[in-house]
């Protein structure tokens, strides 16, 4: 269950969420309606059949936004409203008006929807109580809103906000290939994206490459800036920073996954509950490196 892409909010580490079983237990995921396109709502971290709809280890608590979606493709509902159109045409000998289109079209879009198939979607986050941090397990901004709408929706009130630096991030980025100390822990990994200041400049991308050679550091004495960079902190997770702040291709290494070893347990929710604590303690230690290194922001009590 390790998380691949972290896209981060905070709120005020003051916040109360004592309540907050209480609060998704109002707002849990209920199945799409037949006229429905999409349903959003809580489920449980350990699978939509069992009952707890969070899960908590000390400062870290693990939330699901669950979600069904209708899929109804547009290529679907074109072809069949064209074979309407030709036969009221043929039939009555005149082409529909623009408005008169329209409704035909949400008239069979209203007719399709009882049968379309449904897709069920899960999207993990985690809140870190101490540093009032919540990571999302997506790459997309638009999906990590939705599950802060979620959280909010839940709770009346939940003032979490995009992760934001002091500094612009690519210069950090871009000091730390052109020879800058890195924070202690981090290492450079063999992957970056660097682009040119010009607003359409030109975009390089590198994978399995020397970062610190020569053909990087001609790119920068170009002019060009770091916009994404791989890092491996101490041997235990490997990711990819965005200038974006998302972080991608997280990966835990064996200096993390070793310490699962070794342990029997019983079943498969007590991996899970180990995996989690691991990967909570793993994702603290990440931040506690990045947040001073890029001046994050806290967020206001």
């Amino acid at each position: 269950m390790f998380f691949r892409n972290l896209t981060l909010f905070r709120f005020p580490a003051s916040l109360d969420l004592s309540e907050l079983d209480t609060h998704l237990a109002d707002v849990r995921l209920k199945p799409v309606g037949p006229m429905d396109l999409s349903s959003r709502g809580f489920v449980s971290p350990f699978g939509r059949d069992a009952e707890a709809l969070s899960h908590r280890i000390d400062d870290a608590v693990w939330l699901t936004v669950g979600g069904e979606d209708k899929l109804l493709p547009a290529a679907v509902v074109n072809d069949l409203l064209g074979k309407k159109l030709a036969e009221i045409e043929e039939k009555e000998g005149r082409k529909l008006g623009g408005r008169a289109r329209k409704r035909l079209k949400e008239d069979l879009v209203a007719e399709l929807l009882p049968r379309a198939f449904v897709r069920p979607t899960r999207t993990d986050a985690m809140l870190d109580l101490e540093h009032g941090l919540c990571v999302v397990d997506t790459p997309s901004r638009k999906n990590a809103e939705t599950v802060v709408s979620e959280i909010r929706h839940a709770l009346g009130s939940f003032p979490a906000l995009p992760l934001n630096a002091e500094v612009a991030p690519r210069s950090v980025l871009t000091g730390w290939i052109a020879g800058e100390k890195l924070p202690d822990g981090l290492s450079l990994g063999d992957e970056c994206e660097l682009k040119d200041a010009a607003e359409h400049g030109a975009i390089v991308r590198c994978q399995h490459q020397e970062l610190l050679g020569d053909e990087i550091a001609k790119h920068l004495e170009a002019g060009k800036q770091v916009t994404r960079l791989a890092l491996t902190l101490d041997d235990h997770v490997s990711f990819v920073l965005g200038e974006d702040l998302v972080i991608r291709k997280l990966k835990f290494l064996d200096g993390a996954v070793d310490q699962l070893e070794g342990t029997e347990r019983e079943d498969i929710r007590a991996e899970l509950d180990a995996r989690f604590a691991l990967m909570a303690g793993e994702l603290k230690r990440l931040f506690a490196v990045l947040e001073p290194a890029l001046k994050l922001s806290r967020a206001e009590s």
